[in-house]
């Protein structure tokens, strides 16, 4: 059972190519964005770290706007493989949050998340993916992907599960300011 629980002193946010020209022709662009900036102010408020990636920003773009602007440092990790891990910044980064626990959430399910998920999975890592926060041009594709991904053992999740469970309990500062932003 202990990988379906988030401890907030567990766990590190990866965000995966959510950028300008890849997310134009996302039919749930808004939803993922909005989503990733719950995540993101969850991020904030308990010092969670968040590691964001870019493919290939030359021919897709930076980050869109609301993300980079929502982050306290921005900081891509810039790719041309499909895969995060394929790429020495990523896992030195991953590494250096001494997390054994990944949130992930970003586009598109079935390629990059996908690829990205299987490659943490046999390193070792404990993944959740969520799915309210990721997406893919077509529904058989975000489907397809993430039936993938829990087949392979990745917990699939939801923003508001993610939150509940890194938050533990009701009361706190933090548990305010997140109900006010989902609400």
């Amino acid at each position: 059972m202990e990988k379906y629980l988030l401890d907030k002193n567990e766990v590190v946010l990866v965000i995966v190519d959510i950028q300008e020209r890849l997310a134009a022709v996302m039919p749930d662009r808004q939803r993922v964005v909005d989503n990733c900036l719950h995540l993101i102010e969850a991020s904030k408020l308990l010092n969670i770290p968040v590691l964001l990636n870019e493919q290939y920003p030359k021919g897709l773009g930076p980050t869109v706007n609301e993300i980079s602007e929502a982050l306290q440092l921005y900081e891509p990790l810039e790719k041309v493989t499909f895969s995060c891990c394929r790429g020495g910044a990523f896992l030195e980064a991953l590494e250096a949050s001494c997390k054994k626990k990944v949130i992930l959430a970003g586009m598109e399910t079935h390629v990059c998340v996908l690829q990205t998920v299987i490659d943490l999975l046999r390193a070792g890592y404990t993944v959740h993916v969520v799915k309210d926060a990721t997406c893919s041009r077509t529904t058989d594709n975000f489907n397809t992907g993430a039936e993938f991904v829990r087949d392979a053992g990745a917990v699939i999740t939801c923003t508001e599960t993610v939150l509940f469970q890194l938050l533990e309990k009701a009361g706190t500062d933090e548990f305010k300011a997140l109900s006010k932003r989902i609400k």
